[in-house]
């Protein structure tokens, strides 16, 4: 057996001693099986996916110590901090930092795949903003996304039109109706982030919007709603009467 192998043996050997001797509310892994997931605290959810602690420390103590290192202090977190932050955290390396955003990602696919997209109603707000707010919540910078809809207000297309702002260089009408009529747009719903958490539109989406749909309305293409997301909320132009 080569040295590198048997070390690792013997370090799996000792974290599996140093697990059993912890008491039972202590081990994320046995309290999960005896009682289910659901009663695991943050902390011991996140030792749970990076399994091991460092050197001296137990994998629940150095989970702790990255929930305090997350922006805001609760999982949420894991979506707003890089895998090159993470590592900073002393205890946390590339494999363990990678556990974690993988991790996110997860979480993010699992929301979005509880509803496919063939079943999308566009027509109705609620739907279209829970669709994608687990995706756009957490966006670091505002984006833009065109969501290009047949006859039946199906959704058959989705465009990432810019990232960084809404405004007229950013999201200018040429560029909307470009792709809609590209991609054969009967309507089109706009969508766009707001990074602060607070969906409120601006006056500058509100004048970007309005100068959406004139342009629509010249050639034939009804904007159906304009949805800000928020920090899990969302405020359509639609269901607000703007339009």
């Amino acid at each position: 057996m080569k040295k590198n192998e048997r070390d690792h043996k013997e370090k799996q050997a000792v974290e599996v001693i140093r697990m059993k001797e912890l008491p039972l509310s202590e081990r994320p892994y046995e309290k999960c099986v005896h009682y289910g997931p659901e009663v695991l605290s943050d902390s011991e959810l996140l030792a749970a996916v990076i399994r091991t602690g460092s050197r001296g420390e137990k994998a629940v103590d150095l989970a702790e110590r990255v929930l305090c290192h997350l922006p805001g202090k609760h999982l949420g977190g894991l979506f707003h901090i890089s895998m090159e932050q993470l590592q900073e955290i002393h205890g946390i390396g590339m494999v363990k930092a990678v556990q974690l955003k993988c991790m996110a990602e997860f979480t993010k696919r699992m929301v979005r795949s509880s509803m496919p997209a063939e079943k999308l109603k566009c027509n109705e707000p609620e739907q279209v903003a829970a669709y994608y707010i687990q995706q756009m919540r957490f966006l670091e910078t505002e984006q833009v996304r065109l969501l290009v809809l047949d006859g039946k207000n199906a959704l058959s297309k989705e465009i990432v039109i810019s990232n960084g702002s809404f405004n007229a260089s950013a999201a200018a009408p040429r560029e909307i109706f470009y792709n809609a009529l590209k991609h054969k747009a009967v309507n089109i719903i706009l969508l766009h982030n707001h990074p602060s958490g607070d969906p409120t539109p601006s006056r500058e989406d509100m004048l970007m919007t309005k100068r959406i749909q004139e342009v629509g309305h010249m050639i034939g293409i009804e904007l159906l709603d304009h949805i800000v997301i928020g920090d899990n909320r969302y405020i359509s132009f639609r269901e607000s009467g703007y339009l």
